[in-house]
C-alpha cells in the first residue's frame, strides 16, 4: 500500500454548473437563455432533454449543500446565472436573481464551504445573442457590468472567481463544430467570440482590481494533452495544434500579449483572422491570480487532411473507455501541468475532472468502481505535480450529482451523487463514499 499525502491548505471540492443544475427556467425573473433555445429546437440534444428543471437545484440547494457538508469539501464550485441577473442582458438588474445567489453563498460560507465562483459557464442570456451574441462587441461591456454586479454584491463572501469556463467550448465547440449553443458553423465566428471572451476577461479582471474585490481571479480552460502517433513532424505538429488550440490560443494572450503565431498562420490560410483592435491585448493582459484547469483525458493523434480544421485525428489505441468514449489516461493531467508551467509557476486549481460512469441504482447502492478508479489514478497524478513543486492548491471532482449533460442531455452521467430526474430523490454512489474518505484524510491510498 502506498500513501499519498497532501498539503494542508488543499482545497478538496467538487463542482456544477447553473444550466446543468438550477432548472427553475422560467422563475425568479430569469429570462431565457441560449441554451434554453438550443435544447429546445429538434435535433440538438439527446432526447429532446432540456434544463427546465435540470436537478432542480434551485429549490433544493439546501439539501445539496447539506450533501456537501457530508462529503466534507471544502470549495464548492458554482456557475451563476446570467440571465438570472440580467434579464435583458444588461441595464437593470433581477435582485430576485441576486438575492437566490446571497442565500446559496451565505449558507456555503456557514457550512465552511468555501464558494468558487465561475460568473460564465455558457448560459448567454438569449437577448445579447439576438444582437449578434459574443460576435458583438457590445457582448463585451454587458458582460463586465455583469462581472461588476457580482464583484460589488459579492465582495468579503466569494474569495475566489473565474470569468469563463472552457472558453474552447464557447468559442470553437459551439461556434465553429455547432456541437453546443448557439450552434453555429464558420470558423471567422468562433475565432472573433474567442477574441472578444479574452477582452472581456482582460476588462473584468481590471475592474476586479480597481474595486478593491478581495480574492483572487482568474480564468478556466479545458486542457488537452495529446501524443504523436509516430515520430513524423506531421503528427508532431497534429497535436501542437490539439494542445495549443485548447490551452496557449486563451493563455498566450493573457500571460505574453500574444496568439500563437503557429495557429495564427494556419488560421490564416484558412482565410480567418483575429479581429484586434488597439489596445485589445494590452487589456487581455491583465495580470490574474491563477488559473483553473478542466482535464478529462489525453489522445494519440496523427495529421490526417480530411480530420477537421486541425487537421489532427485521434487514434482508438484500445484503451479502456468512459461511458462517453473518452480514454482513461490519467498521465495526460501530469504532462498538461507541467507544460503550463510555461506561464511561471502559477497557482492552478483542477475545477474539473471526473468520469461519465453510468452505473444505476441496484439493491439501493451505484457501485461505481470504474469511477473510484478514474479518480484515484487523476489524484496520483495531481501528487505527482505537486511532489515536483507546482502550485496545484485544489481539486475540484465533476460533478457533484448527474445533471443535464449538455448536447447528451440526461444520457451521460457525471455525478458522484446519483439523481433520479423523475423524482430528483438525490442518492450518494460509492464514489462519493469514497471521496469522502479522501477529504476527510487528506491523503490516497493505493494498494497493489
Amino acid at each position: 500500500m502506498t500513501i499519498f499525502q497532501f498539503p494542508q491548505d488543499f482545497m478538496w471540492g467538487t463542482a456544477t454548473a447553473a444550466y446543468q443544475i438550477e432548472g427553475a427556467y422560467q422563475e425568479g425573473g430569469r429570462s431565457l437563455s441560449i441554451w434554453d433555445t438550443f435544447a429546445h429546437t429538434p435535433g440538438k440534444v439527446f432526447n429532446g432533454d432540456n434544463g427546465n428543471v435540470a436537478c432542480d437545484s434551485y429549490h433544493r440547494y439546501e439539501e445539496d449543500i447539506r450533501l456537501m457538508k457530508e462529503l466534507g469539501i471544502r470549495t464548492y464550485r458554482f456557475s451563476v446565472s446570467w440571465p438570472r441577473i440580467f434579464p435583458n442582458g444588461d441595464g437593470e438588474v433581477n435582485q430576485e436573481g441576486l438575492d437566490y445567489y446571497h442565500r446559496v453563498v451565505d449558507l456555503l460560507n456557514e457550512n465552511g464551504i468555501e464558494p468558487f465562483c465561475t460568473l460564465y459557464h455558457w448560459d448567454l442570456p438569449q437577448v445579447l445573442q439576438d444582437a449578434g451574441g459574443w460576435e458583438n462587441r457590445r457582448t463585451i461591456q454587458a458582460f463586465v457590468q455583469f462581472a461588476e454586479t457580482m464583484f460589488r454584491e459579492f465582495h468579503g463572501k466569494i474569495h475566489h472567481w473565474l470569468t469563463f469556463n472552457e472558453p474552447w467550448c464557447i468559442a470553437f465547440l459551439s461556434n465553429m463544430l455547432g456541437v453546443h449553443a448557439p450552434g453555429l458553423t464558420n470558423l471567422q465566428t468562433a475565432i472573433d467570440v474567442g477574441h472578444h471572451l479574452l477582452v472581456a476577461h482582460g476588462l473584468s479582471v481590471r475592474r476586479f482590481r480597481e474595486l478593491g474585490t478581495s480574492g483572487q481571479i482568474g480564468i478556466a480552460p479545458n486542457v488537452s494533452w495529446a501524443v504523436p502517433y509516430s515520430t513524423s513532424e506531421e503528427d508532431k505538429a497534429a497535436c501542437a495544434r490539439t494542445i495549443s488550440l485548447h490551452s496557449d490560443w486563451f493563455l498566450q494572450p493573457i500571460y505574453q500579449g500574444s496568439y500563437p503565431q503557429f495557429l495564427v498562420d494556419w488560421f490564416a490560410e484558412q482565410g480567418a483572422s483575429v479581429p484586434i483592435q488597439d489596445g485589445d491585448m494590452d487589456i487581455i493582459r491583465e495580470p490574474i491570480d491563477m488559473i483553473g484547469i478542466n482535464y478529462y483525458s489525453m489522445s494519440v493523434n496523427r495529421f490526417n487532411p480530411e480530420a477537421g480544421f486541425l487537421q489532427s485525428e485521434e487514434i482508438n489505441m484500445g484503451l479502456p473507455v468512459t461511458d462517453i468514449g473518452w480514454p482513461v489516461e490519467s498521465r495526460g493531467l501530469y504532462e498538461v501541468l507541467h507544460y503550463l508551467q510555461k506561464y511561471g509557476n502559477i497557482d492552478i486549481y483542477i475545477t474539473e475532472n471526473g468520469a461519465c460512469i453510468n452505473d444505476d441504482i441496484v439493491n439501493g447502492k451505484v457501485q461505481d468502481d470504474r469511477r473510484i478508479s478514474y479518480m484515484r489514478q487523476h489524484l496520483v497524478q495531481v501528487h505527482r505535480a505537486i511532489h515536483d513543486g507546482l502550485h496545484v492548491k485544489g481539486y475540484m471532482a465533476w460533478s457533484l450529482m448527474d445533471n443535464f449533460e449538455w448536447a447528451e442531455g440526461y444520457n451521460m452521467r457525471f455525478g458522484m451523487i446519483h439523481v433520479d430526474f423523475r423524482t430528483q430523490v438525490r442518492t450518494p454512489k460509492e464514489s462519493y463514499y469514497w471521496y469522502q474518505n479522501v477529504v476527510n484524510n487528506n491523503w490516497l491510498e493505493t494498494r497493489r
